[in-house]
């Protein structure tokens, strides 16, 4: 979920709640907050918790509310997944360590602390592109092991890889980190998606998923088509920029980014709106 933000870069939590009302209305299930495309590097920890507290007491009898906790700090992480926990989430996102890229047994290591932590479910979010490192297999396999790891958002974006990971460890539930390799992942037994297009277009996306975990592959693989270019339009520029500026012209205001990230520009959105109404008008 984007965090919204007011024109003056504060933490908008009654927008918050809005937006994560109007994503629960829309066909998602779970909301993951201060994730990627919740600007996590720049929240503080007290923004963080209070985000936790409101969308858990806006939502959280109507979807799952998964907690994003985790940084390049082990003891950060520990500490924040503790808060969260508290504060009453149901899930946590444990991000791999970026920038330090640890060896493997770092990362066994790290998110193992978080796990032993809290009582609650952690889902590992492996994504290469922006950390440095990748979890491998077998090292995810090891922490599959660990009770309250139970699935990991999977965007290297390499369906061999997830293939192999799904025939590995048949226990560890498999989400895609990308949207446009969502229904190629599933086909392979991901069971569904932590998404940024459902910021726009949540129906179809849930439709999708609800179609493949129903093995009912040509009418997933239609509405995956019409989401392709939607799909490609967000990611013109780096996360979140994209989906941040389009949703404050398409939906209602949810400031700026914070530095370093930067709004999308008019060329972008323009793309992501022409996208949404050909994806309406099919």
């Amino acid at each position: 979920m984007v965090t919204p933000f007011g024109a003056d870069g504060s933490l908008d939590i009654a927008t918050a709640v809005r937006l994560a009302q109007h994503l629960v209305s829309s066909g998602s299930d779970g909301l993951v907050l201060a994730g990627t495309t919740g600007e996590s590097p720049t929240l503080r920890a007290d923004e963080k918790v209070a985000l936790f507290e409101a969308v858990v007491e806006a939502v959280g009898d109507k979807a799952m509310v998964v907690a994003g906790t985790s940084t390049y700090d082990t003891r950060e992480s520990v500490e924040m997944t503790e808060r969260a926990t508290a504060a009453g989430v149901d899930g946590i996102l444990a991000v791999t360590p970026y920038y330090s890229k640890p060896e493997q047994s770092g990362l066994i290591a790290h998110f193992r602390a978080i796990a032993e932590t809290t009582d609650k479910p952690v889902m590992l979010y492996n994504i290469p592109g922006r950390t440095g490192r990748r979890v491998e297999i077998r090292t995810l396999a090891t922490l599959a092991d660990h009770p309250r790891i139970v699935a990991t958002k999977d965007a290297v974006m390499d369906v061999d890889f997830t293939s192999e990971t799904v025939r590995a460890i048949p226990g560890l539930a498999v989400y895609s980190g990308q949207d446009s390799y969502t229904l190629p992942m599933m086909a392979v037994g991901a069971v569904g998606v932590v998404s940024v297009i459902s910021h726009l277009a949540g129906p179809e996306v849930a439709e999708m998923v609800k179609a493949a975990n129903r093995n009912e592959l040509e009418a997933a693989r239609q509405i995956h088509q019409a989401l392709l270019g939607l799909c490609w339009a967000c990611f013109l520029e780096s996360n979140p920029a994209p989906i941040r500026t389009a949703l404050s012209r398409l939906w209602g205001p949810v400031g700026p980014p914070r530095l370093p990230v930067v709004e999308a520009s008019a060329k972008t959105v323009d793309a992501i709106t022409e996208a949404l109404a050909a994806l309406r008008n099919r």
